[in-house]
């Protein structure tokens, strides 16, 4: 019998997995790269970047880390060297067609209309159609060709940070085009090479926008350039809970957050009577662990000093994704004076710098030479232009902090033979996206079935105004919120035992990580 053949697109951490996990099904993957590496966001990063989830939580469940890696949160070369060593161990090099750029995907064999009439994923409940196969359009970027190939399936593993730069829409004549200096974003300045990056902000006023990781770090690297002859304004829309390494007595935060105690203090879509009962009558208990960790940021940063004490509480803050590590000595950088923190909820350009908007000395520019637009990423329209069709274009809704809706944030229910690994954000990224890989190996393998369309939606629905209700003005639909409950729903699809922990008081109390999932397959 003629093996499946599975198209990948990207040959990130997400790309790699799934390639992985398909040949462990005795499954044909051939994996579409645009670049000349594996890595995706990590084969290129700007010089300071370090990992910001501790190594013990953003490691393949059966791949560890060397015992050479000692820092709990490695430089980006270490994390390049790491994810490359694992594409080496199991051979997966050889199935990636490097520098080969997917420009389309189409499905073919059936009309948007027949498509629309199913009930069934697929129309029969089943992974694969003897009816429709996927056609996708690839430029070589070597020798400039272009290429066809039929598959079975498609995983798009395109990541969202990166390719497609978030671009601040300003009124006519008041964009970059109106200053006379240098404008970026945060993804130019990261494809420097480290030298060129040093040089490009030495002796020169620099704005960063944004108050993110990367803003962070760019902040950081021109700090450390200039020092106070030549200081870096951080332009910021809102105050957040960026979190220290760890907390106080040495207490990592995956200590008080991903436990099931802590997701027992919260409710959860779909949940019964007493698992709601339960997590009302704690919420005194998540009230205060929430403040206890606001208070500890607060004292750690000295951030009542700044002015940065975020009005959002922090539960609402890591139930949308959006917790990032603060580099070190970042606040005496800001107690120093050599960068400067401006809050601003709008902008715009002129000759000599940046006109803050709202303000009454707005008619007075932040004069600088250089504005370094930290503003993230459109990784929901890279997702949407990859579909030739309209139809699957149009499933994208809402505004550029939402995507496609999936279920189990991997399958659209009305998009055939297609899944998307890697989109959605959580605690460890790669720990979940080896989870959605494992589930759509035994998906395709036939393990189990999805359900009806209209359940599936429904169940979207849920989840979706669940992730609302938390996340009040934070809401993104790619946030995994609850880490474990989800990685539950996993398990039980797969009919493997949620619970992975030895003992009682270990179920409860100790935090998961990607070692508590190896495969019982493997296990055994």
């Amino acid at each position: 019998m003629e093996k499946k053949q599975i198209g990948i697109i990207g040959s990130g951490i997400s790309g790699l997995l799934a390639c992985k996990y398909m040949l462990s099904k005795g499954f044909d993957p051939i994996v579409f790269e645009a670049k000349s590496d594996v890595g995706g966001v990590w084969i290129k990063t700007i010089a300071s970047t370090k990992l910001q989830t501790p190594k013990t939580m953003y490691q393949f469940s059966d791949f560890p880390w060397p015992s050479s890696v000692t820092e709990n949160c490695p430089a980006q070369h270490k994390v390049f060297d790491y994810i490359q060593s694992y594409a080496q161990h199991f051979d997966l090099i050889k199935h990636i067609r490097f520098n080969t750029k997917v420009v389309g995907i189409e499905y073919e064999g059936l009309s948007d209309e027949e498509i629309q009439s199913y009930s069934l994923w697929n129309g029969n409940g089943q992974p694969f159609s003897f009816k429709g196969k996927w056609k996708v359009v690839v430029d070589n970027t070597e020798n400039n060709s272009t290429k066809v190939h039929k598959v079975d399936f498609v995983i798009l593993c395109v990541g969202r940070f990166c390719d497609v730069p978030n671009i601040p829409e300003f009124p006519p004549k008041k964009g970059p085009e109106a200053f006379h200096g240098k404008v970026i974003h945060s993804m130019d300045y990261a494809a420097m090479d480290y030298e060129s990056a040093a040089n490009f902000v030495k002796g020169k006023q620099v704005i960063v926008v944004g108050f993110h990781k990367s803003a962070l770090d760019i902040a950081m690297e021109c700090s450390e350039a200039n020092g106070l002859k030549n200081q870096c304004t951080i332009l910021y829309r809102t105050e957040q809970w960026n979190v220290p390494a760890n907390l106080p007595w040495g207490l990592p935060l995956t200590c008080l957050c991903l436990n099931r105690f802590s997701e027992l203090l919260v409710h959860k879509p779909g949940e019964g009577f007493l698992p709601s009962l339960l997590a009302t009558m704690l919420s005194p208990l998540r009230w205060t662990f929430s403040k206890f960790v606001e208070s500890q940021i607060n004292k750690k940063h000295r951030l009542a000093k700044y002015g940065m004490v975020p009005k959002h509480d922090f539960s609402q803050q890591i139930r949308s994704c959006l917790l990032a590590t603060v580099p070190e000595k970042f606040y005496d950088k800001v107690e120093e004076g050599s960068i400067i923190l401006k809050k601003s909820q709008s902008f715009s350009f002129c000759e000599e710098g940046i006109l803050v908007d709202g303000e009454p000395t707005s008619t007075t520019p932040l004069k600088t030479d250089v504005v370094i637009l930290a503003t993230g990423f459109r990784g929901d329209q890279k997702l949407r232009d990859i579909f030739v069709s309209q139809v699957f274009q149009d499933y994208k809704q809402g505004s550029s902090d939402e995507t496609f809706p999936l279920y189990r944030e991997i399958v659209h229910p009305r998009i055939p033979q297609l899944a998307v690994i890697g989109f959605s954000e959580s605690f460890s990224n790669l720990h979940t996206s080896e989870m959605k890989c494992q589930w759509l190996a035994e998906l395709l393998d036939g393990t189990f079935k999805l359900p009806s369309i209209k359940k599936m939606e429904n169940d979207m629905v849920e989840l979706d105004e669940y992730l609302k209700r938390s996340s009040g003005q934070h809401y993104r639909r790619s946030c995994i919120a609850l880490y474990i409950w989800y990685h539950d729903q996993l398990c039980k699809d797969m009919g493997w035992n949620p619970k992975r922990k030895k003992g009682f008081f270990a179920e409860l109390f100790e935090p998961y990580g990607p070692l508590d999932y190896v495969s019982p397959s493997r296990s055994n």
